[in-house]
């Protein structure tokens, strides 16, 4: 059985590329999630919110709550766009909200770390759901980009 690659530490990357500073980068996840998709806004409607992504307070990042599926695929690329674009050597995405990842999710997730990967930097999960153990276990060789943190 294969497990995903567990990090303890954040490494820094020397010479990684600064996009925007560290504020900038967080405020951004609010701000494009509720501008780009109206996630975050009381529509009134009731309805609990599927997807929502709110800024790390402690680290660069981002933590998701909700599911990412068929129905939240635009929030969630809207989400990782601005993951992405946040500065420094490791983002951190906080997964331990997140109830479910379909498989579409999880390349997303797969194609956003091989770009960061692609810049000399990382995208570290924490705490990611069962489904996305599940479809790393059956898609080992597909799924060999992703970190989590131990």
């Amino acid at each position: 059985m294969t497990s995903l690659h567990r990090h303890d530490r954040s490494a820094s990357v020397p010479g990684a590329p600064a996009r925007q500073d560290d504020a900038a980068g967080a405020d951004a996840v609010a701000r494009c999630m509720e501008r780009r998709t109206g996630m975050g806004t009381d529509t009134g409607s009731g309805a609990a919110t599927p997807l929502t992504a709110l800024p790390l307070q402690d680290r660069p990042g981002a933590r998701l709550s909700g599911s990412c599926d068929f129905d939240t695929r635009q929030a969630l690329s809207t989400a990782l766009g601005v993951v992405t674009g946040i500065p420094g050597p490791v983002v951190h995405l906080d997964l331990s909200a997140v109830g479910f990842l379909d498989t579409a999710a999880v390349a997303a997730l797969v194609q956003a770390s091989a770009a960061l990967g692609g810049e000399g930097r990382r995208l570290l999960l924490h705490d990611p759901p069962y489904s996305l153990r599940k479809v790393v276990e059956m898609f080992p060789d597909e799924c060999a980009a992703l970190e989590v943190a131990a």
